[in-house]
Parts: structure tokens; C-alpha cells; sequence
């Protein structure tokens, strides 16, 4: 028996961008996904835009209900920026804060703990017009936004995060051609990460300044690196790329510093991004309370073999190549590796190098193309997803049985959404969401988390 400890957190994640959806009237003011989907829209699976999302702003009470009825203990949905203050920077919308007041109420009136997240991916537009996180006046309309957001709700919300994944917007959107603005330079990268993890100590400074009674911290996806090999050169590309896309954010908000080889590289190459007078104090300044992991994927790297084009765009792959791996294990709808034990590589790296911080997984989970083929009596029969998140949670068990100061999990997601640019590709959910009808409906998944919860655990 797998047994988890009585106050664990157990339950699911979301976005406000690819769950809340739009209503005539609604106040909402624009963000970039709304802009992107729209007039980029051949970018996106099937043309989907955020207007055919799971509709969370207008059956918020029927999901909440839908949670309580698997018997989930906590949610972690995020806030829309562009809903609550429409330009960015300006008058709040007075109808966000009824949907959010309401959001959180019903959540707590059903048992389930709000987790709530500040930014996931979703700058108003008005913003990014003027630069996004490239231009410091963002950072500061940010953490006006996350005070209006402490002093709006914070006597009910006993948790919350600064951000999502702030990697994934500086990399997608500014290096690697994803995610809008669609720019591809290192240095405005770089710069936007480091505005982003200002952004996120202001927050943390205004929270701690009105001391709020609850919990703050981050949510991060860390993706471990493994060699090919333990040839020397395979072994440094590993650290490379470690270095690049994990210790780089993960130094900074958890020790309070970028590790010194990250700045000797960025000097050499010419891809320094503007540090300020003060900067770094603030960084080694700030600590959080909680951290929120996101596992999907572990990364496998070789030494390259070739050269980078010296005249091209710099990027972490001058100093590594991916590596295709014979024989792993693979889920073909997204073309990922499904690789359980990396979530115990994780929980020992939180424990051994960053001082066994408490933390949660913050998502996990697997997104299936044509789940419809498993569909048998009415429901979908996705035995692939249960044996996945049972797998993970062995896994996270046995680093909780050596010490990890894991206190929650929380699968993405609760019902299938949007997202992103696969628009309704891939289906992640305990439940389904039936296109265009909008009608959801119970996964045999959903039904046995709703065991493992009700149990502590599972055989």
C-alpha cells in the first residue's frame, strides 16, 4: 500500500487563458493569446482560439461542483491579469473581482483549498505593446497587480504563486519561435527572464509588507537532464543544458543568486542582459514559502556533432544536441518521453542541493490525441492515464519515504482545456469536455483518483 500522509494536497491545476473563455460584456480586456490566436491564427490546431475554452467563467459552481464529487482537497486555477485590470495597468474590471470573490468562495465553501497563481503566460496585451517583460514599467504594473489581487483576496487564499513556469514565456516567446511576440534573440531572452524574476521578488516583497497570514511562493517545470553517456564531453553537455534551462531560473529564486558560470558565459558570448544597480540584492533578498514543481518529460542531451553557426542566433544548443534515447518509452500524441522516475530525480535534487524546501507537484499528467477511441458506455476508458499518474506517484512516494518535504500533488488537469497552440489536440483532463456542447463528463480516471484520495493512497 502507497499510503500519503492525511493532510497531503490532492488535486488539480488549470489557467485562467485556456479555461475561463470570453463573455460579451464580460470587461475583459485583451492578452496575448487572445491577440495570437486570432490574428495568427493559422499557428494554432485547427484555427481554436480562446473563445472555445471549458467555459469556467460562466459553470464555475458545476466545475467546483465537479471537483468536490472526486473529492479533491485543493485547485490551483491562475487570475487573469487582462480580466482584472483590462489595460494592464489602469481601473480594475469590477465584474473580475465578483468572479473571482465567487470563485474562491464556492471553492472553500466545498473543502477544496485555493491555490492561486498570478501569471501563466498571459500578458495583456496593452502590456506587451509597450514591451512586456523587456520594459521595466511591466514589472512594476505587475506588482501593482499582484498587491490589488493580496488586498482583494487575500483573507481567503491561503496560497499563492507568483507565476507559472517563467522560463517557458522568455524562452518560447523570445528565443524560440512559439509563443508570441515570436522573436528569436538570446539577449531580449535573457532579459525578459530577468525582468520576470524581478517581477516576481516585488510581489513577494509587497506580500511579506502587508503580512498576510498564508503562503507564497513559485510554480516552476523542471525538466532533468540526463547524458547519453558518462563520456566527459556527454557529461558537460548535460551540465549545459542544466545550467541554461534549469539552474539559471532555480539558483536565482531558490538560493538567491544566478550561479556564477551562467554570467562568464553570457560575458563571452556578448548575451548579458541589462543588470541594474540593486538587482542582485533584491534576487538574494527574496525567499518563498512553498514551491510548485511541473514534471512531464525528463531532457536527454549529447555532445553536439557539429559546429553552431558562429554568425547565428546564440541559443543553450550552441553547447548541446538533443538525444533520442533507443528504446524509451514514448507518448506519441505529444511526441514526449514518459520517463516516471525523473520525479524522484527531482524531489532528491530539491532535497540534496536546494535545502529540501517544502513543495508540491504542481502538475503532472498526460495529454492523449483521439481520446474518443477509448470511449466505451458513455465514458472514456483511459487506463493509459491511470497507470501514468500511478506510476509518477510511486515514485514521488519513495522519495517521501527517503525524506522529500513533498506535501501535495496536483494533476493538469481537472477538465480538458485549450491549449495553447494545440489548441484541442491533446486531452488531459479527469473529465471531458465535448465539442461544441460543452457537456463534461467522468474519465475512469477521475473516478480513481477519487479512490486514491478517499483511501490516502492505492495498492
Amino acid at each position: 500500500m502507497y499510503k500519503f500522509p492525511s493532510d497531503f494536497f490532492w488535486g488539480a491545476a488549470s489557467s485562467a487563458t485556456q479555461s475561463e473563455g470570453r463573455v460579451p460584456g464580460d470587461g475583459k480586456g485583451e492578452n496575448i493569446w487572445d491577440y495570437s490566436s486570432q490574428q495568427f491564427n493559422h499557428r494554432f490546431f485547427q484555427g481554436v482560439t480562446t473563445e472555445n475554452t471549458s467555459h469556467f467563467y460562466q459553470d464555475y459552481q458545476g466545475d467546483i461542483q465537479r471537483m468536490a464529487d472526486i473529492s479533491l482537497n485543493s485547485f490551483r486555477p491562475s487570475i487573469s491579469w487582462s480580466r482584472l485590470i483590462p489595460d494592464g495597468d489602469g481601473p480594475v474590471n469590477p465584474q473580475a473581482v465578483i468572479f473571482y470573490n465567487q470563485m474562491i468562495d464556492e471553492l472553500l465553501a466545498k473543502g477544496i483549498q485555493p491555490f492561486i497563481n498570478l501569471y501563466h503566460f498571459d500578458m495583456p496585451m496593452a502590456m506587451q505593446e509597450i514591451g512586456g517583460f523587456e520594459n521595466r514599467q511591466v514589472v512594476s504594473a505587475y506588482v501593482r497587480y499582484a498587491k490589488i489581487c493580496f488586498e482583494l483576496f487575500g483573507d481567503r487564499v491561503p496560497y499563492w504563486f507568483t507565476f507559472n513556469e517563467p522560463m517557458i514565456p522568455a524562452e518560447a516567446g523570445y528565443l524560440h519561435d512559439r509563443h508570441y511576440p515570436y522573436v528569436v534573440d538570446f539577449k531580449r531572452a535573457a532579459t525578459v527572464l530577468h525582468h520576470t524574476i524581478l517581477a516576481h521578488c516585488g510581489a513577494v516583497k509587497v506580500f511579506r509588507e502587508m503580512a498576510l497570514s498564508s503562503k507564497i511562493g513559485i510554480i516552476m517545470d523542471v525538466i532533468p537532464v540526463y547524458p547519453r553517456s558518462q563520456h566527459p564531453a556527454d557529461l558537460e553537455a548535460a551540465e549545459m543544458a542544466d545550467l541554461f534551462y534549469t539552474k539559471s531560473l532555480n539558483d536565482a529564486i531558490l538560493k538567491g543568486a544566478y550561479p556564477a558560470e551562467i554570467g562568464l558565459l553570457l560575458k563571452q558570448y556578448d548575451q548579458m542582459p541589462m543588470i541594474e544597480a540593486g538587482d542582485l540584492d533584491v534576487i538574494a533578498a527574496t525567499k518563498i514559502d512553498l514551491l510548485g514543481i511541473n514534471y512531464y518529460r525528463p531532457r536527454r542531451v549529447k555532445a553536439r556533432e557539429s559546429v553552431p553557426n558562429p554568425h547565428g542566433v546564440f541559443s543553450p544548443e550552441w553547447f548541446f544536441e538533443n538525444y533520442e534515447m533507443p528504446g524509451r518509452r514514448m507518448n506519441t500524441s505529444r511526441g514526449i518521453e514518459i520517463y516516471p522516475r525523473g520525479l524522484y530525480d527531482i524531489a532528491k535534487k530539491l532535497q540534496v542541493e536546494y535545502g529540501n524546501i517544502d513543495w508540491f507537484v504542481s502538475e503532472n499528467g498526460i495529454g492523449i490525441q483521439g481520446e474518443e477511441a477509448f470511449i466505451e458506455d458513455g465514458m472514456v476508458q483511459d487506463d493509459y492515464r491511470i497507470a501514468f499518474l500511478r506510476e509518477h506517484l510511486v515514485e514521488l512516494h519513495r522519495a517521501m519515504s527517503e525524506g522529500s518535504r513533498c506535501l501535495g500533488f496536483q494533476m493538469w488537469t481537472f477538465v480538458d482545456c485549450w491549449s495553447w497552440v494545440n489548441g484541442y489536440k491533446n486531452r488531459y483532463g479527469f473529465y471531458r469536455l465535448e465539442l461544441p456542447s460543452g457537456e463534461k463528463s467522468i474519465k475512469k480516471s477521475g473516478l480513481w483518483f477519487k479512490e486514491v484520495i478517499e483511501n490516502q493512497g492505492f495498492n
